[in-house]
């Protein structure tokens, strides 16, 4: 019998993911039924505005989505008609994915709201407290350990 206990509410991994859960369903509940996204939908298609003609597999590195989430995103996204998918002129397994002009305009009309979210989101930190958040988040998602 071990003699170490794992306890819940101080395990670092455990509040984080609960953290990142409150955070995304928070965020879901604004933009689902206004923009008829999920939560990987939504994902997608902030990748795909910032980073437009990547590969599902991109994506996929990008969100450290499952790639079975993406997907289902990426397939959804087109049956609504706001991802097209181009084949690549080198490699035919591989297809580069862009927002549509309708994907656009959601896009467009999300970012404002998911930085407003976001600001009333941190607001319960001070300003130094925000860039030590942001410090420290960088630096645990560059941990080796994570690789």
């Amino acid at each position: 019998m071990t003699k170490h206990r794992l306890q819940l509410d101080r395990f670092a991994p455990y509040r984080l993911s609960v953290l990142s859960n409150h955070v995304s369903a928070a965020f879901a509940r604004h933009y689902a039924e206004r923009f008829k996204l999920t939560i990987p939908e939504w994902r997608v298609t902030a990748v795909l505005g910032e980073s437009p003609g990547l590969s599902a597999r991109q994506v996929t590195v990008r969100t450290a989505m499952d790639k079975v989430q993406v997907s289902r995103a990426v397939a959804g996204l087109i049956a609504a008609g706001r991802v097209a998918r181009t084949p690549d002129d080198r490699d035919g397994r591989v297809a580069h994915l862009q927002l549509t002009r309708a994907g656009r305009a959601v896009y467009e009309k999300i970012i404002p709201l998911a930085l407003r979210l976001e600001e009333d989101f941190l607001t319960a930190l001070s300003k130094t407290e925000r860039k030590e958040f942001d410090r420290l988040i960088t630096k645990l998602s560059q941990s080796k350990a994570l690789f």
